[in-house]
């Protein structure tokens, strides 16, 4: 059994995250699947499908000289596109609050001591807790997701003086970091929305008690290392049909059907199967980083580090 409410250096972070699929990655992607994978699929659908619909008519209508052919399939499709898109954003949506929120939800049952969860707890537990997420969900929307947009926008700005680079670096995993530790903590407590999201911002720089060493680099270094990991991963699926598409363009002799859309075809359906397969692999990849998240979490949580250690002890006694 692993041991969760403990401290961690930064390199037990890394191991204890790929250990913690050891030991539970068989029954918690078989929940995973059961709960997100109708989800999934109706995302990747929509991404081939509805993408490659609106790059086609894009580039088409351009490589034709018809400067306003985009702007005139908006304008003939404008119903359909908005009802499209309202339940586009509905579904993504659905598939953030379940992606997110089931490592919370999955963590919290192992580390109160279930060895194995099945897929009716979390169900349960999303029941449960259905007006904290819509609370959750909105403080995230409207509060959380602006203040990260504006602080990314003004990093990738200050990129035109090469200083940004260094920001977007410090800001995307500290940005990610606090939100996880923000969904963490509220479902993990009793605390409000403003109350959790305080503690996730000051236990990024220190701990409770104040006075040991700060965590921020042990934390912002984990998830970096994540990061590079989920994106050498996920590029491999993104660069491979590119590397296919512009050598069929290189070694094909031109004939105005692909110049035309290249998006038609077998070319294109291999792209945009391949672009699905890389963000579904992104959204699997995110729960190695969600987990990461959640150790850091229990890691800033020194105030049950005790607690905890002693009720281990305690059922030891019992066990002997």
């Amino acid at each position: 059994m692993m041991q969760f409410y403990k401290k961690r250096e930064f390199g037990a972070f890394i191991s204890d995250s790929f250990n913690f699929f050891k030991l539970y990655g068989k029954n918690y992607f078989k929940n995973y699947i059961l709960i997100n994978g109708l989800l999934l699929i109706l995302t990747i659908a929509v991404v081939i499908f509805g993408f490659r619909e609106i790059f086609g008519q894009l580039i088409g209508g351009n490589l034709s000289g018809e400067s306003y052919y985009f702007e005139k399939y908006f304008s003939d499709n404008a119903g359909m596109l908005t009802i499209v898109g309202i339940l586009v954003f509905v579904l993504f949506v659905l598939l953030g609050i379940v992606n997110y929120l089931y490592p919370v939800f999955y963590m919290k049952r192992i580390a109160e001591g279930a060895q194995k969860v099945k897929t009716d707890e979390i169900l349960s537990d999303f029941k449960t807790n259905a007006g904290r997420i819509f609370k959750m969900s909105l403080g995230m929307l409207l509060i959380v997701l602006p203040v990260i947009m504006i602080v990314l926008g003004f990093s990738y700005l200050l990129l035109l003086i090469f200083i940004g680079f260094f920001l977007i670096l410090l800001v995307y995993p500290t940005a990610f970091n606090v939100s996880a530790f923000l969904m963490y903590d509220y479902f993990n407590t009793k605390r409000g929305f403003f109350e959790s999201l305080s503690y996730s911002i000051r236990s990024q720089f220190s701990y409770p008690n104040g006075n040991e060493k700060s965590p921020y680099w042990k934390y912002w270094g984990a998830s970096i290392i994540m990061f590079i990991i989920m994106y050498m991963i996920t590029s491999v699926f993104t660069f491979v049909p590119i590397i296919f598409m512009y050598g069929s363009i290189l070694t094909s002799a031109p004939d105005g059907n692909f110049e035309e859309n290249p998006f038609t075809g077998a070319m294109g359906i291999l792209l945009f199967l391949f672009y699905g397969i890389s963000i579904l692999a992104t959204f699997i990849l995110y729960n190695l980083m969600f987990i990461n998240a959640g150790l850091m979490y229990y890691d800033s949580r020194t105030d049950l580090h005790t607690k905890i250690e002693l009720e281990e002890i305690e059922t030891i006694g019992i066990n002997e």
